[in-house]
């Protein structure tokens, strides 16, 4: 008995080349049933587009729905009909109860991007990268791919090429703009339409901080979060066994939420640190899909260049650290920009650097941080420039994609 062993960059190509097969078929036979539609109605066009999705989101893991949910209620209270596609089984958006707009699950992994591939829409958002690099490929039968993005970062930390085929491209503030149009210089890509809309995740996480009950139980000891990144660069692959063992020696209460994306990529890595470093009394682990209570509990957040710190200083007003992790661009977008990243840039003037040779003296830095105000100032003024229409970013993002249709439509 012979075993076939196919490795996963393999794999992904064997896949990428059945489903434009099995596209190439079922556009051929659809545009040949259009055609004969066509004959039939006597050539009314309005006839042969009854199966045209106007909008559809598509959402990669249940984690985006804060970033979603505001868009998908502006859309229902403006009683224009939405399509939201997820691919996790039990992400929130399959709970609600809309009249107006239609969550489905549409299947995980490649079953999901089958189903994109082949779509029949007007108008798809998503913060998904990689549109027609990897799996997900461009659907003939799709007018208009927008990207929306997810946090207050910048834009060129997406894997490369990330953004490259979408039609366009909705900012939070300028300096994303600002990256998405040197990377077409550079890459001699025709320019993307950009809009800067908000961010519709950061004005959620506003809106709940806003309607909490502020009551917080009395604590012995203050609560420090380590939220960083993924990857090579982040503070738990360069610095982990070392830096939570000189946070437990501090003997303050702390909570680790590795990103999400941890659990898949250094899935390993996670294992071994969590076996190492139990929980206990002192020490907890945090995989929530929503950041909104652990956000809120800690005192003081210890991070990278995770885009967690805006959230966290811009929505919370609290006390930042960073960790300096010698961030290597190499696979992102940013390789291609010489200029130092925006983050990098800002982080002096909104946090404290922490050095690893400060790690020994972790429980005074911290206790410095929590008492420094210096920063206050300077964060709010950050805080307009990049986060720009706050609060209003779901309603100039339905804005925007509305008005696209009504022009794609008069163009036909």
């Amino acid at each position: 008995m012979f075993f076939l062993y196919i490795d996963p960059g393999t794999g992904s190509m064997l896949f990428s080349i059945l489903i434009g097969v099995v596209s190439t078929i079922v556009f051929f036979g659809q545009k040949l049933i259009l055609r004969l539609k066509f004959a039939i109605s006597g050539g009314h066009a309005a006839k042969i587009s009854d199966t045209k999705i106007p909008y559809v989101i598509f959402s990669d893991h249940k984690r985006y729905w804060n970033v979603f949910k505001p868009i998908c209620d502006e859309f229902e209270n403006r009683k224009v009909d939405l399509v939201y596609w997820t691919a996790s089984h039990d992400d929130p958006a399959l709970q609600e109860k809309y009249e107006h707009v239609k969550c489905e699950f549409i299947g995980e992994g490649n079953k999901a991007f089958a189903k994109l591939n082949m779509m029949n829409a007007g108008i798809v958002l998503s913060t998904t990268p990689g549109l027609d690099v990897y799996q997900w490929k461009r659907s003939k039968n799709v007018e208009w791919y927008v990207h929306i993005v997810h946090m207050i970062n910048d834009i060129t930390t997406y894997k490369m090429f990330g953004l490259d085929f979408y039609d366009a491209i909705l900012c939070s503030g300028e300096y994303q703009a600002n990256q998405i149009r040197k990377i077409e210089e550079l890459r001699n890509l025709s320019k993307k339409e950009v809009s800067i809309v908000g961010c519709t995740y950061m004005d959620s996480l506003q809106d709940k901080l806003e309607n909490f009950n502020s009551r917080k139980s009395v604590q012995n000891a203050k609560t420090i979060l380590l939220a960083p990144s993924w990857g090579a660069s982040g503070i738990l692959s360069k610095y982990g066994k070392k830096i939570i063992k000189c946070l437990i020696d501090t003997g303050y209460n702390i909570i680790i939420r590795p990103h999400p994306q941890s659990f898949t990529a250094e899935k390993e890595l996670m294992e071994e640190l969590q076996n190492i470093y139990p929980e206990n009394e002192n020490l907890k682990w945090n995989k929530d899909d929503d950041n909104f209570q652990i956000l809120n509990t800690a005192d003081l957040i210890i991070t990278d260049f995770s885009g967690i710190i805006f959230d966290y200083a811009f929505v919370f007003g609290k006390p930042v650290i960073y960790a300096d992790t010698k961030f290597n661009p190499a696979p992102y977008d940013a390789a291609w920009i010489k200029e130092p990243l925006w983050t990098f840039s800002i982080l002096p003037e909104i946090g404290i650097p922490l050095e690893e040779k400060q790690f020994s003296d972790m429980k005074n830095i911290i206790a410095k941080a929590l008492t420094d105000k210096s920063l206050a100032e300077r964060v709010k003024e950050i805080k307009k420039s990049s986060w720009m229409h706050c609060g209003e970013s779901a309603k100039l993002t339905a804005d925007y994609l509305i008005e696209k249709r009504r022009v794609l439509q008069n163009k036909k």
